[in-house]
């Protein structure tokens, strides 16, 4: 069996379509869009082609502004800074909602403007690991400008409701920002009927290349830009555009967008195949209910099994999962995720997560099936604690 790909959460494999879109762009189309000569003049129409996909994907009306980044970290942190410098930190508003379950760009965000004076409310889930709109509705308060709440949590799948989430912030006046990484290319996504203001995503999370993403800003609202400089994007964002990843990021949305059904049949199918395999096995835990989670994420708890050490034999049979966000994976601690629904403090230390794509395919699951079941009885007989 040749290596097999089970860390779809952390990124994808460029769909060969997408790679094939970019390629004249590099040595062939290569000028700087903004140039006033035949170079940059013949790359536009790429671009508004892409940009017009983008709208498409997310159901952004013309009106709208969707910034083409780096990646949804920087996304994270413009609307974060953003509000603190147009709101936070000269009003009366002086605080932020958001939640234990947010990426580390959102967190470390937050924090770091924790020590400029502005008070941050982090929402810890309930015993579901969910996150409701009453929790948010409680916190806010008369000094709320934000509220950060996922669409899709990395570590479990696990659906948020953004529309109710959203109605709330709506009702008390305060923006609503969701980082969508999670959810573009397995859930439909429509801001024109969810109200939220910000959106942020990342290509390579849905099948497109590294290093490019999107800010999505309803109509009407305005953030100080992150990167100074030029006048690309209409002054949003300083820079010269990534003119391949761009292009590749509107054709993956495509893509993304056309596979939805596929997500939901297919590759539920194959994620539901290895879940009722994995909770064969004595002492398995599944964070959250199918239905609420998106359709290619398990995330399990195998009792006397540490997280590290199943990654370590799973990945010398060839087989890549993860414990959680790879943006976090260099740290040891518990899952946050475990600790924050209850799991006792060894439970909290053997979650792992297998996130398939729409290019998984059911011999790799047989595959990582059993190799599963002989690696838990090989590191259960080693445990002190089982």
């Amino acid at each position: 069996m040749e290596r097999i790909f089970l860390d779809n959460n952390a990124t994808t494999l460029v769909d060969p379509g997408v790679r094939d879109a970019m390629e004249p762009f590099y040595s062939q189309m290569y000028g700087n869009p903004n140039s006033l000569h035949s170079f940059g003049i013949e790359v536009r129409p790429y671009l508004h082609r892409a940009m017009e996909q983008l709208y498409a994907g997310i159901g952004a009306a013309d009106e709208d502004d969707i910034i083409i980044n780096s990646c949804a970290t920087e996304g994270n942190n413009t609307v974060i800074m953003g509000m603190y410098f147009s709101l936070l930190k000269d009003t009366r508003k002086k605080s932020i909602v958001t939640t234990e379950l947010e990426h580390p760009s959102i967190r470390a965000a937050c924090r770091f403007l924790e020590q400029h004076g502005v008070k941050v409310t982090y929402l810890c889930p309930n015993v579901d690991g969910l996150i409701t709109a009453e929790m948010v509705r409680e916190k806010i308060t008369d000094t709320t400008a934000l509220v950060s709440v996922m669409w899709a949590n990395n570590e479990t799948g696990q659906i948020l409701p953004i529309e109710e989430i959203g109605e709330v912030c709506r009702e008390r006046g305060v923006y609503m920002h969701t980082d969508a990484v999670q959810a573009i290319g397995k859930l439909p996504i429509d801001v024109s009927s969810f109200p939220v203001d910000f959106l942020t995503f990342s290509a390579h999370k849905f099948h497109g290349p590294k290093g490019i993403g999107g800010l999505y800003m309803r109509k009407g609202v305005r953030l100080p830009p992150l990167l100074h400089g030029g006048e690309q994007m209409g002054g949003h964002r300083a820079g010269t555009v990534d003119v391949p990843g761009f292009v590749g990021m509107g054709y993956a949305m495509e893509l993304a967008t056309k596979n939805l059904e596929y997500e939901q049949s297919h590759v539920r199918g194959l994620r539901d195949k290895l879940e009722d395999a994995l909770l064969k096995i004595k002492d398995v835990l599944v964070v959250g209910e199918r239905v609420m989670r998106t359709p290619n994420t398990v995330f399990i708890s195998i009792r006397g099994v540490e997280g590290e050490a199943l990654i370590w034999d799973l990945n010398q049979a060839g087989i890549a999962a993860s414990t959680g966000s790879a943006c976090a994976s260099e740290s040891l601690e518990a899952s946050p995720i475990l600790t924050a629904i209850g799991a006792d403090k060894e439970l909290a230390h053997t979650g792992v997560r297998f996130s398939l794509s729409r290019f998984t395919t059911e011999a790799e699951i047989d595959y990582t099936i059993e190799v599963v079941k002989k690696t838990v009885v090989r590191l259960r007989s080693m445990s002190t604690s089982y």
